[in-house]
């Protein structure tokens, strides 16, 4: 006699509309607000990139997108404090990204 093993059941599989509905409510669920940072938090941040833009240091970069709070480790190729914009070029996909100062919540070295 064989075992049965492990059976799947979905009951939301047949109707994908409400499985779409759904997964609206649980991301809107898990939104967070975005921090607001003090000018000393603000100083901070920027030495830090501007630091590791001329070390060329590995950095982790917390920032806000979309109701959530995301972080990535990378190099800063480029910061432009009067643009309100900086260049990193993340560690897994290599990637160029061009992100708003006032996105990024923390920058810290590894």
């Amino acid at each position: 006699m064989e075992p049965r093993g492990m059976k799947k059941w979905r009951p939301f599989a047949t109707m994908p509309e409400q499985y779409i509905g759904l997964q609206k409510v649980i991301n809107k669920q898990l939104e967070v607000p975005q921090p607001l940072l003090t000018e000393e938090q603000m100083e901070q941040i920027n030495f830090t990139l501007v630091e590791a833009l001329h070390t060329n240091k590995q950095v982790y970069l917390t920032y806000y997108k979309n109701g959530q709070r995301i972080t990535e480790t990378g190099f800063i190729q480029f910061v432009d404090s009067l643009g309100n914009l900086f260049v990193f070029i993340d560690e897994v996909f290599e990637l160029k990204n061009k992100m708003r100062l006032s996105e990024l919540i923390d920058a810290r070295f590894m």
